[in-house]
């Protein structure tokens, strides 16, 4: 069955199963941007424990836009702030040294909007897994779909839990296992041993 999802920047284990274990995915591109969503923010586990990196935007809540047309604010160098804060948080993971030079174009390239990020975001992920990404996208916003409605997997208020299986993390020996992190903690922390454990999971949507 096909799948309805949100391309977000830098998914979340929960988005990475989802995609790779459907067999056609349908990229929402023409609702309207709402703010506090993954589509500008992931998460991952650095010294302090759970950490959000979120790009910047320009929006009003007065001035709808749709989420294709949502400039980065790219005054602010957020993207050497991530940048640094992947270093700290998983320099010392088995697989870091693996996967950053191909990551690191992400944080130099200027991007204008969320969408076109995130887009390649996932492009080069997929590239890392060595999976092929083919997908289609929206030409309309429609509530109904379908597809099996993925959308809501965007929406970090409203998250549905899930029970993934723990691996290990840079700091497990501080923390019990964080779950749904950024695909980036999977990736740092398991390598090519990724794309199996994406699917043996189970997802509750």
């Amino acid at each position: 069955m096909s799948l309805l999802i949100h391309p977000t920047f830098f998914p979340n284990v929960a988005h990475f199963v989802a995609m790779i274990q459907t067999r056609e995915l349908v990229f929402e591109v023409y609702d309207n941007y709402q703010k506090q969503t993954y589509r500008n923010r992931t998460s991952i586990c650095g010294a302090n424990g759970r950490m959000n990196l979120n790009v910047p935007v320009v929006y009003s809540q007065n001035n709808r836009q749709l989420y294709k047309d949502v400039a980065i604010f790219n005054e602010d160098n957020w993207q050497l702030q991530h940048l640094k804060s992947l270093e700290s948080a998983y320099r010392t993971s088995p697989f870091y040294e693996f996967y950053i030079d191909e990551l690191t174009p992400l944080f130099t390239e200027k991007f204008t909007t969320i969408m076109a990020l995130n887009l390649k975001c996932i492009s080069v992920l997929f590239n890392c897994l060595q999976l092929p990404l083919t997908y289609r996208t929206t030409t309309e916003f429609n509530v109904m779909s379908a597809c099996k409605d993925g959308r809501l997997l965007s929406n970090c208020r409203k998250e549905t839990p899930q029970s993934f299986q723990p691996y290990r993390q840079v700091f497990d020996h501080k923390y019990e296992f964080l779950s749904n992190l950024s695909i980036l903690d999977l990736l740092f922390n398991e390598g090519p041993n990724t794309e199996l454990y994406l699917n043996a999971q189970t997802l509750n949507i």
